[in-house]
C-alpha cells in the first residue's frame, strides 16, 4: 500500500538559524541549521512533502549596514531594501540547502532541494505605508539621522531599548499574494524539498501600467508563510521558533502550556493580548490564518524539538481534529 503524501510548509525562524547568544558566524548558523533540519527528517519518512521558509533579520541587518559603510568608506552605490532581501534569500536558501543535501546524504534519503527566489506581493494602499514601524539597519546618532532623512527620505525612530541613538524604520504591509506559487506547489507535490519565501518574501506591488515595481519594505515572515502554506493547499503548517509551546500569562506565576486549542479560544486569547506583538502575536495570526483558510492544523514548537512530538502546541479548527 502506498503511504499518503501530505503537504508541509515549515517556517525556521528564532535560533532555528542563529541564536540570541551568539554573533552569527557561518559556523555557527551552519551548525543550527544541520540541528533543525534533522528534526525534519521524520516528516520525510512520515511521508510528507516540505516547503521550507525562513526568517532574515540578522542577516538582513547585517547586509543593509555593509551597505552603509561601503557607501561611507568606499563610496559604493546603497541597494535598496527589496534587493537586500533578495541577496539574503539567496545567500541563506543556499546555506539550507547545502545543509539538507549533507542530512539527507547521511540518512540515505534521495530527494531534490532548491531554493527559489520568491516576491510577495503587497497592496500599494497598505496603510503600513503611510506609517513605517519596523526597524531595520543600524543605529545612528540624531545628526547622522538627520542627515540621512534629509538626502536619503528615510524615517527614523529613537531606540527605547538600546543606549540611545535612532533607527531607520520601514512600512510592513500585509502580503497578499506568492509570486510563483503555482512552481512552488509543483516542485514540491513531486517530491522535491522547496526553500521559498525567505525573510517574508520580496516585496513587490503591480502599478498602473501592469508592472511589477518593489517596495521598500518588509513583510513579516510567519504570515508570508502562512500565506504560502495556504496558496499551495497545505495539509499542515509548522513555524520553528525559540520556545516549545504557547504559553497563557507567559513568564508569570500563573502561566500555563496550552497544547491543542481549537480557532475559538485561540482568537479568545489573542483579542485578550496574551501574545506579544512583534513577537508571537504574528506566529498566532499566521496559525489562524491558516487553519481558517482549509489547513488542517499549525504548529508552534522549539526548532529542535519538532521530531519529539510531546512537545508543540497545535491549533486546529476543532477540537475533534486535534489528536488525528
Amino acid at each position: 500500500m502506498l503511504m499518503e503524501r501530505k503537504l508541509a510548509v515549515v517556517a525556521l525562524g528564532g535560533n532555528a538559524i542563529l541564536r540570541s547568544d551568539q554573533v552569527g558566524t557561518i559556523d555557527e548558523q551552519e551548525e543550527n541549521t544541520t540541528l533543525t533540519l534533522e528534526n525534519l527528517v521524520f516528516l520525510l519518512n512520515e511521508g510528507y512533502d516540505l516547503v521550507i521558509t525562513h526568517g532574515n533579520g540578522p542577516q538582513v541587518g547585517n547586509i543593509l549596514m555593509r551597505n552603509d559603510a561601503g557607501e561611507q568608506m568606499y563610496g559604493i552605490a546603497q541597494m535598496p531594501i527589496d534587493i537586500c532581501v533578495a541577496d539574503s534569500q539567496g545567500g541563506i536558501g543556499y546555506m539550507i540547502e547545502r545543509m539538507f543535501r549533507n542530512v539527507l546524504n547521511r540518512h540515505g534519503i534521495r530527494r531534490n532541494v532548491i531554493c527559489i527566489v520568491t516576491e510577495v506581493l503587497v497592496d500599494a494602499g497598505d496603510p503600513a505605508f503611510s506609517d513605517p514601524q519596523k526597524r531595520v539597519g543600524k543605529i545612528y546618532s540624531k545628526a547622522e539621522a538627520d542627515e540621512l532623512a534629509g538626502r536619503k527620505g528615510w524615517v527614523f525612530r529613537e531606540e527605547v531599548k538600546a543606549d540611545g541613538g535612532f533607527r531607520r524604520v520601514v512600512p510592513s504591509p500585509v502580503p497578499k499574494g506568492i509570486v510563483n506559487h503555482s512552481v512552488i506547489c509543483d516542485l514540491a507535490r513531486k517530491g522535491n524539498i522547496v526553500i521559498a519565501a525567505g525573510g517574508g518574501g520580496i516585496p513587490v506591488y503591480i502599478d498602473e501600467k501592469n508592472d511589477m515595481r518593489p517596495a521598500e519594505a518588509v513583510i513579516d515572515k510567519d504570515l508570508a508563510s502562512s500565506l504560502l502554506a495556504t496558496s499551495i493547499g497545505a495539509d499542515e503548517f509548522y513555524i520553528l521558533t525559540d520556545v516549545p509551546y504557547i504559553y497563557i500569562n507567559y513568564k508569570k506565576p500563573d502561566q500555563q502550556v496550552k497544547e491543542f486549542l481549537n480557532y475559538e479560544d485561540t482568537m479568545k486569547y489573542y483579542m485578550e493580548g496574551q501574545f506579544a506583538k512583534g513577537s508571537m502575536a504574528p506566529k498566532i495570526e499566521a496559525c489562524m490564518n491558516f487553519v481558517k483558510n482549509g489547513g488542517r492544523k499549525s504548529v508552534i514548537t522549539e526548532a529542535f524539538k519538532l521530531a519529539d512530538k510531546k512537545y508543540g502546541s497545535k491549533i486546529t479548527m476543532e477540537y475533534e481534529d486535534e489528536r488525528r
